[in-house]
């Protein structure tokens, strides 16, 4: 299609209004409800400028991307009116667009007036295709929306020019990370520790992260262990017509798998079945409950079906009504006026560590207050955050006391507490004794201090091929670890091992031993002795959900033992494998 062509196409476009708005769900993984929704555009089906990317492409280059991005932001607040959706609505807005001379600021308000819709329930989204130099310029038009009640998330954080830059200038409300961070992120370190960093960030700047285009189940395992609360992606629902409005059913059960590293049990003991009020509850009942119960920091704020909207807070309800006339002003309106929306809420079946993790990252979280507990969606009390962070430095401190004091890696007690677990929860996994080669010979020539380096070494290996959302790494003592997996991929996870701590070693040699692939010790009687270099040997136990019930934790210690020994028979890196479902090796 020639450059001729492709205007002509823009031309009947921007003339008829012809465009299709879809719709993609941003999810509140804490509170498993839908937070808004991006709003994405599409050209006419039949029209060689149907894809986005060529329709946008076409309209840069004719000067005319303002205008687009007026017609795209028309279509899509018309239809989210029509639909009446719930939550935000995301707006994509171009730095390009916004600085281009026939820009005509308030555009956007006076749309958002004709359809219904307040500047609060919208975000503007600002999306990074080339290089941003004016700063200036371009702050001073995202203050103009912030002045009109709009919020502001950037785009692709990480895969633009400038995104950094951006971030520490305008200090966005959301921002959102770019695809390529999240794509495989289950199997990247790196990229995990990219996503951690974000994270800090964010906490800091009191921005909230959004982790879009999520494939995998895996990806949305790691992120949510991770801390990450909103997420978008073709796992959860594609860009749709008619969206969902629950995203009970975009997200996948809680219940499922959870890690082999840490206590999973969940909030029953922490819940305090406190009553809560309705959205017109009066301030003055509100108050007299307050003083009724010396003991009551919060109240949970529902609507007609019993699912929270807000929250009344002790220490700011008092706050408020002690200035001038606030009594006088306050006493006959409903909770509503005075509710704070600005609350966690959790499925009662999440774990201790899932919500810590959830109230930490949390900018705003006050120890005095309160998060809602959910079943399904639907309220049944409150939680104390002291007694979250009790119990989790409970569990550090019993975690450090069976540490190993080199690695930091769990004990032999945790560690059979780990096999416990999982032949509890009749999960299939593999369970792994890591064994070095020749470690005491290397001990002795290039002594104890190279030796703990070694260990490190290894510790850190084993830690790099584990998925933290369902694995497990222990230290049995000495040079024997333990690795528990729980993923489909566990043969090419311990062939990587090997391949990394073979890689690891070299640096630990003297040159003349690398070079001659043996190291020499001498015995008592001053005979000399050659030895291999360091190398693993691997006894792999297959553990499958019928066999569970049949063994303990100490059988499935002994079986993976058992397997380390017919590894350590086989010279060099070697790899043997216990099948409980066959009784059989390979």
């Amino acid at each position: 299609m020639t450059a001729t062509e492709q205007f002509s196409a823009l031309d009947k476009i921007l003339a008829h209004g012809d465009l299709h708005s879809l719709f993609q769900p941003i999810i509140c993984l804490s509170e498993r409800r839908v937070l808004g929704y991006e709003a994405l555009t599409r050209g006419p089906s039949n029209s060689p400028l149907h894809s986005p990317l060529t329709l946008f492409a076409s309209a840069r280059k004719a000067g005319r991307l303002s205008e687009l991005e007026v017609a795209c932001r028309k279509s899509a607040c018309r239809r989210f009116s029509e639909l009446k959706l719930p939550g935000k609505l995301f707006l994509n807005v171009s730095p390009d667009s916004l600085m281009e001379p026939g820009h005509q600021p308030g555009r956007t308000l006076q749309l958002l007036q004709a359809y219904g819709i307040p500047p609060s329930q919208v975000v503007i989204e600002l999306t990074e295709q080339s290089p941003t130099d004016d700063f200036a310029l371009l702050d001073t038009a995202l203050h103009h929306y912030r002045a009109m009640g709009f919020s502001i998330a950037l785009d692709d954080l990480g895969a633009g020019y400038s995104s950094l830059r951006l971030w520490s200038e305008l200090r966005p409300d959301y921002v959102k990370i770019d695809r390529h961070f999240i794509d495989g992120i289950h199997q990247d370190a790196v990229k995990r520790e990219f996503v951690g960093s974000i994270l800090k960030m964010a906490k800091a700047s009191r921005a909230q992260v959004i982790a879009e285009g999520i494939e995998l189940p895996e990806e949305l395992s790691v992120l949510a262990e991770m801390g990450v609360d909103l997420l978008q992606g073709y796992l959860l629902c594609r860009p749709q017509e008619v969206p969902p409005r629950d995203a009970s059913n975009l997200l996948p059960s809680t219940s499922g798998s959870s890690s082999l590293s840490e206590d999973v049990s969940d909030l029953r003991n922490l819940l305090n079945p406190q009553h809560a009020v309705d959205l017109d509850t009066p301030i003055s009942k509100v108050l007299e409950m307050f003083s009724a119960q010396a003991n009551l920091n919060s109240l949970a704020v529902l609507n007609e079906v019993q699912q929270p909207v807000g929250i009344v807070h002790r220490h700011s309800l008092a706050d408020t009504l002690l200035k001038p006339f606030a009594n006088e002003l306050f006493a006959r309106k409903p909770i509503s006026r005075l509710m704070s929306d600005d609350y966690l809420a959790v499925e009662q079946s999440q774990s201790l560590q899932q919500v810590s993790r959830l109230l930490t990252s949390r900018a705003r979280q006050r120890i005095e207050e309160d998060f809602i507990i959910l079943e399904e969606s639907r309220y049944i009390g409150l939680g104390r955050v002291i007694d979250v962070l009790k119990l989790i430095t409970e569990l550090k401190i019993q975690q450090a006391r069976y540490a190993n004091p080199l690695t930091l890696l769990p004990g032999n007690v945790p560690i059979h507490q780990c096999l416990t677990r999982l032949l509890q929860q009749g999960r299939e996994a593999v369970v792994c004794y890591v064994d070095i080669d020749n470690f005491k010979p290397f001990n002795d020539i290039y002594g104890y201090a190279k030796g703990d380096e070694v260990l490190l070494s290894l510790a850190q290996c084993l830690n790099d091929r584990v998925d933290r959302t369902r694995d497990f790494v222990g230290h049995i003592g000495g040079d024997d670890f333990l690795l528990v997996l729980g993923s489909q991929d566990w043969r090419a996870r311990l062939n990587r091992l090997l391949e990394d701590f073979q890689s690891q070693c070299r640096r630990f040699y003297r040159e003349e031993d690398l070079y001659a692939g043996c190291f020499v010790a001498h015995d008592r009687s001053g005979k000399r002795q050659e030895y291999a270099l360091l190398s693993l040997s691997l006894g792999v136990v297959h553990v499958h959900p019928e066999q569970c019930a049949q063994l303990d934790a100490g059988q499935l210690a002994a079986l993976a033992s058992e397997a380390k020994h017919h590894a350590k028979s086989i010279p060099g890196y070697s790899l043997h494998i216990i099948d409980t479902q066959s009784d059989t090796a390979a």
